[in-house]
């Protein structure tokens, strides 16, 4: 149950990410809405999940898919481009996530 609260927490926050670059610095009332809504149950399950899972494993896991997936996000649905230098920050990112969660004791709950 743990990972399903954190991955709503993930899925939520991109879906604040996302309406928050809809938002055009929040000029738009709807998205802004989208926007406050999506973070606020984000935060909830997140706060969920940090009852079982340590916070430096919850928040690498959150923030590295997070970035991944928003990254993603920005190429398909934005139309922006991520260049090399992204790309390689992006799979060390990755690489740590996957780091911490198979080979550090502070990933064992």
């Amino acid at each position: 149950m743990k990972y399903l609260f954190l991955s709503l927490a993930i899925v939520f926050e991109l879906i604040g990410t996302s309406f928050m670059q809809a938002s055009n610095g929040f000029s738009k009332t709807i998205p802004t809405i989208l926007t406050i809504v999506a973070y606020t149950i984000c935060f909830f399950f997140f706060s969920h999940a940090l009852k079982s899972i340590p916070l430096g494993i919850a928040y690498a896991i959150w923030g590295g898919l997070g970035i991944v997936l928003s990254a993603i996000i920005s190429v398909v649905i934005f139309k922006q481009s991520l260049d090399l230098p992204a790309l390689i920050g992006i799979t060390l990112i990755v690489a740590g996530v996957f780091v911490m969660n198979f080979f550090s004791k502070s990933a064992v709950n």
